[in-house]
């Protein structure tokens, strides 16, 4: 489980880069609307690093909680990069793949609700 912690500074990390890279650089190269999508890849991408350091620290994981870490890194790949990947190039179908991203995240939420043992 201590790999989560690595994974969601790392992640944490990256996620601040791009909300800088969004509002210094972005912001006036890109349209409002795909600029709007960028952050809020930014921001789904760190409340899920977050959630990922927290997994990390929980004393007595079961295995739910290893499958909630999972799909948080997963959705992190899914539903921002897929978001990131959008707004940079303006393909509009790949918004057809971020509900994926998203489901994992409810899923990985769920997973951590029902595995925690306190």
């Amino acid at each position: 489980m201590k790999h989560f912690f690595a994974l969601g500074a790392i992640l944490a990390g990256l996620s601040v880069m791009a909300g800088a890279f969004g509002a210094h650089t972005l912001k006036s190269r890109i349209e409002p609307d795909l600029l709007a999508i960028f952050e809020t890849a930014a921001r789904y991408q760190i409340y899920h690093a977050l959630g990922l350091i927290l997994i990390a620290l929980i004393r007595e994981p079961s295995t739910l909680i290893g499958v909630a870490g999972w799909l948080f890194f997963a959705g992190i790949l899914i539903f921002s990069g897929s978001l990131y990947i959008l707004s940079l190039s303006g393909i509009r179908w790949l918004g057809a793949i971020t509900p994926i991203g998203g489901l994992a995240f409810i899923i990985g939420w769920l997973c951590l609700a029902i595995g925690f043992k306190g």
